[in-house]
């Protein structure tokens, strides 16, 4: 993850930051930082696995939580994702877990079997 901040655009539109990220040789860059009443400010780019823009990501505030509490020295958080849709997640470090609230979208339904079930 590196520290920076988000491109705001005035149209609201998605940014097209595309060729310029599918160049890094990671698969999943992000950027961080905090912005508009926010602690953390973010950013998810999964273009390399066919996601141009994650517009909230619970998993990678899993990572983030723990490095910016750590760093403003708090353990509750409320952390914005900056895509064009984004979102708010209000997040509290317990005992080493990242516990998260926010409005969901559902985009899936399916069921899991386990062995033996």
């Amino acid at each position: 993850m590196h520290r920076g901040r988000p491109d705001r655009r005035q149209d609201g539109g998605a940014v097209d930051e595309g060729e310029p990220l599918a160049r890094l040789e990671t698969k999943r860059p992000g950027a961080t930082g905090g912005e508009g009443g926010a602690d953390v400010t973010s950013r998810y780019f999964a273009i390399k696995v066919g996601v141009p823009e994650d517009p909230v990501t619970g998993a990678a505030h899993v990572q983030l939580v723990p490095f910016w509490a750590a760093r403003l020295g708090r353990d509750r958080l409320v952390c914005r994702q900056a895509s064009p849709r984004g979102g708010t997640l209000w997040c509290a470090l317990r005992e080493g877990r990242v516990r998260m609230a926010g409005t969901a979208v559902l985009y899936a339904r399916g069921e899991v079997f386990l062995p033996g079930g």
